[in-house]
C-alpha cells in the first residue's frame, strides 16, 4: 500500500506527555516511541484522542511530529491525527504532516447543526486532493458525535483512493465491521479496531486486520493478532479473557488511568493530563495498582511482556 503502510497488525495510539508545568515533555515521548518499534508493533499513530490532541497548539504538534518520525527511525510507519473543525485547517495540519515525515495521517469528521454526509465525503475528498500519503478514516462517534452510515463509509473508500484504512469505533463495532467487509466490493481496505481493545477478540472474529488503539499493553494485542492469524483461536480468547479486567479499567473515560500506566511501566515520567482533563484520583491508582497485581502478579511491567 502506499507509503509502504499496510495497516495490517498493531498500531498503537499514544500518549502525550506532560510535565508538571503542562509542557510537551519530548524526552518521555520519544522512549515511547522507541519502546513501541522495539516490541514490534507495525506503526504508531500520535495525536489522536489519547494523545490530547484538541489541547496542542500548532508549534507542539510539529515537534511531536519531528520527535516521532526521528524516534521511530524508519523502523515503523508514524500516522499523524489531523482532524480539525474546519476542512481548510485539517488539510494544512494534513500537509504539515506529510512534510515532516509522517507515512499517513488520521481524520474524522466534526459535528454540525445540521448533519450532512454529503458534507462529510466533500471533507475528506478535498483533504485527500491536498496530500500523497494514505489517509485512516476514523469512526468514533464517541469523541465526535459524528454517526456516519456504512453506505457512506464504503462510498468514500469506493470514490476516494487515498482512504487507505478504517478506524471502526462505532458499537457495535463487531457487526459494522462485517458489514463494510462484506460492502467493499470493488475496492478493499484494512479495518482497524479501536475503543482501547475492549470489543477486541469479537472484531478479530469478524474480520479486523489489527488493533489502532492505546490500549497501554500492546505486546497483548500483538500476542492476540499473531494467534488468530495462526488460526489459534482459543489462544486468542485465553489473552482476552485474561486481560479483559484491564482493557475495561482503562476504558473509563478520560486519559489518567491510561497514561498512569505508561509512568508505571517507566515510559514517561509523570502522569499530568492537560487542564482541562481530569487527572487520576487517589482512589483509581490504588484500584489500578491492585488490579496489575491480579492481572501480571510479580511481572516486571518495565520490561517487554514476555506472552
Amino acid at each position: 500500500m502506499a507509503a509502504g503502510v499496510s495497516f495490517e497488525g498493531v498500531f498503537p495510539i499514544l500518549v502525550t506527555p506532560f510535565d508538571e508545568k503542562e509542557n510537551v515533555d519530548l524526552e518521555s515521548f520519544v522512549r515511547v516511541v522507541r519502546f513501541m518499534a522495539e516490541i514490534g508493533v507495525d506503526g504508531v499513530t500520535i495525536l489522536g484522542v489519547l494523545g490530547e490532541s484538541n489541547r496542542m497548539v500548532d508549534s507542539e504538534r510539529e515537534q511531536l511530529i519531528m520527535a516521532a518520525v526521528a524516534a521511530a527511525d524508519g523502523r515503523i510507519p508514524v500516522v499523524v491525527g489531523t482532524s480539525h473543525k474546519g476542512t481548510q485547517a485539517t488539510r494544512y495540519l494534513s500537509l504539515m504532516a506529510e512534510s515532516l515525515g509522517a507515512a499517513a495521517v488520521m481524520v474524522t469528521p466534526s459535528k454540525e447543526a445540521v448533519p450532512n454526509e454529503e458534507r462529510i465525503f466533500d471533507y475528506f475528498r478535498k483533504v485527500a486532493e491536498e496530500i500523497t500519503i494514505p489517509i485512516v478514516l476514523q469512526d468514533h462517534p464517541g469523541s465526535t458525535e459524528v454517526h456516519m452510515s456504512v453506505p457512506l463509509i464504503l462510498r468514500m473508500v469506493s470514490e476516494i483512493p487515498r482512504i487507505a484504512c478504517i478506524k471502526q469505533e462505532a458499537p457495535p463495532t463487531p457487526a459494522r465491521i462485517a458489514a463494510l467487509i462484506s460492502g467493499m466490493k470493488d475496492r478493499r481496505v484494512p479495518v482497524l479496531t479501536g475503543l482501547g481493545a475492549l470489543y477486541g477478540i469479537f472484531d478479530l472474529e469478524r474480520g479486523s486486520s489489527g488493533y489502532m488503539t492505546g490500549f497501554a499493553f500492546p505486546e497483548v494485542l500483538i500476542a492476540m493478532v499473531k494467534a488468530v492469524r495462526a488460526g489459534r483461536m482459543d489462544a486468542a480468547w485465553e489473552l482476552y479473557r485474561r486481560f479483559l479486567p484491564l482493557i475495561v479499567f482503562e476504558q473509563q473515560p478520560g486519559i489518567a488511568v491510561r497514561k498512569e500506566i505508561y509512568r508505571l511501566r517507566g515510559l514517561i515520567q509523570g502522569n499530568r493530563v492537560r487542564h482541562p482533563g481530569a487527572g487520576l484520583a487517589a482512589s483509581a491508582g490504588e484500584q489500578l495498582l491492585a488490579l496489575l497485581d491480579r492481572v501480571l502478579p510479580c511481572v516486571d511491567i518495565t520490561k517487554p511482556l514476555a506472552l
